[in-house]
């Protein structure tokens, strides 16, 4: 590593927390083993939520992250909330999903992307969604409520309520039925 190069680097901690750590904290809120949290005092959870083992909710010092009421976060998912992530209530979130809240600004290749200025956009989750396995959110998509998402599609941008969406990047597939 070259000596002049300075470390912006900190640490974030070890993702321990505690019940009094969190902004607010509903009733019957489930962590499983392994779950890491990371600036709880900037998560809002509420009532009857499931988090799956292995999970990482990547809180940051500015904005904020909001979970609904009887939402199901499956195993090992990663949530980063530094442009603020806002889930409904009702939402079911499989395994492997990640949201991005951030990406870096672009500039000439000549510089470093690591470098460059991160940019923060809001991730926002309306009531009723399904996420599907391994799916990706990136920065700034809103899901409008009763969306479905596929299976490891990779969302760029908004989804219409009551659609679903699938692919990489994620595409209409079809408007979803009355009765679904």
């Amino acid at each position: 590593m070259n000596s002049n190069f300075e470390s912006k680097f900190t640490t974030h901690g070890d993702g321990k927390f505690l019940p009094e750590d969190f902004l607010s904290l509903g009733e019957n809120v489930i962590f499983e083993e392994g779950v890491l949290i990371f600036h709880p005092e900037h998560l809002e959870i509420g009532n009857n939520v499931y988090i799956g083992h292995n999970t990482i909710l990547k809180g940051y010092h500015k904005n904020k992250m909001t979970i609904g009421d009887n939402t199901w976060i499956g195993q090992s998912c990663f949530f980063h909330s530094g442009g603020g992530l806002k889930i409904g209530s009702d939402v079911g979130i499989a395994p492997c999903v990640k949201i991005i809240t951030s990406v870096h600004e672009e500039n000439p290749v000549s510089y470093p992307v690591i470098r460059n200025e991160l940019i923060m956009k809001k991730v926002s989750i309306e009531n009723g969604c399904d996420i599907g396995l391994g799916a990706i959110l990136l920065p700034g998509v809103k899901i409008g409520g009763g969306a479905i998402i596929g299976a490891g599609s990779v969302v760029t941008g908004d989804v219409a309520p009551h659609t679903v969406v699938a692919g990489s990047p994620a595409r209409f597939i079809r408007q979803r039925g009355a009765t679904e």
